[in-house]
């Protein structure tokens, strides 16, 4: 489970558009788009953030703490 502050911290240190991470999670821009404008852990769909979360792992990112108390990020190092 992530945020929505996880989800757009995550895209900004990948330097990627929302349509990149929306293609790469197989999921449209207007989810990406609808994630990220939620305020904590947006609601979803049967395994949709779950793609979101597992696109972003596969490029790198790393998600820290609780995603509502202490959302963080990081890129993994290699």
């Amino acid at each position: 489970m992530v945020s929505a502050s996880q989800i757009r911290a995550a895209r900004a240190l990948l330097a990627i558009s929302a349509q990149d991470l929306a293609d790469a999670a197989r999921v449209s821009w207007a989810t990406i788009q609808r994630f990220e404008a939620f305020d904590g852990v947006p609601p979803s769909r049967a395994g949709t953030l779950e793609r979101v979360q597992k696109a972003l792992e596969n490029a790198g990112i790393e998600f820290l703490g609780d995603p509502i108390s202490t959302p963080g990020v990081r890129v993994k190092r290699r």
